[in-house]
């Protein structure tokens, strides 16, 4: 039990100096759509997605571990028919690890499908600079209220039929 919790120790001050040495380079890793991706607690989380139902955790293994130093490989099984779900998440240490499988894994084959990887946690891009925040939130209760709604029948007696 000591040896465990000496472990869990090392390891959290493995973990510390990546962390510092890489948030700066995270601007640099972005999705497609322009979000930035973000640092879980542990690692660098991709996620890829349409895995055929087929593969296994050697075939996931085998295909990113070129990238870098798996340190976790989540499988989720469905529990009716144990085939895969469809969708693996994978941590890797580094920012530079993650970089390259999501850059050089996406679109590769996997028992003949195309799979996608991004990454699992990102911050979404900055809103548009020209809408005020409050702006936005008047304009969504305004619509609600607005000329397109029309009134509840029987209201001040005017739709009541005698």
């Amino acid at each position: 039990m000591a040896d465990t919790a000496t472990m869990a120790d090392t390891e959290m001050d493995i973990d510390q100096p990546e962390r510092t040495s890489a948030d700066p380079k995270a601007s640099d890793a972005s999705t497609a759509a322009g979000a930035t991706a973000v640092r879980s607690i542990e690692g660098w989380i991709i996620i890829v997605t349409n895995v055929h139902e087929e593969a296994t955790e050697e075939d996931l293994q085998d295909m990113f571990g070129e990238y870098g130093t798996i340190k976790n490989l989540h499988l989720n099984l469905d529990r009716r028919t144990g085939y895969v779900k469809g969708y693996v998440l994978i941590e890797y240490p580094t920012l530079d690890e993650a970089k390259a499988a999501v850059r050089d894994g996406n679109g590769l084959e996997l028992l003949e499908q195309k799979v996608v990887v991004d990454y699992a946690f990102v911050r979404p891009p900055p809103p548009n600079k020209g809408r005020g925040r409050d702006q936005g939130r008047d304009d969504r209760r305004g619509s609600a209220r607005g000329k397109g709604r029309s009134r509840s029948p029987g209201k001040d007696g005017d739709d009541m039929e005698d």
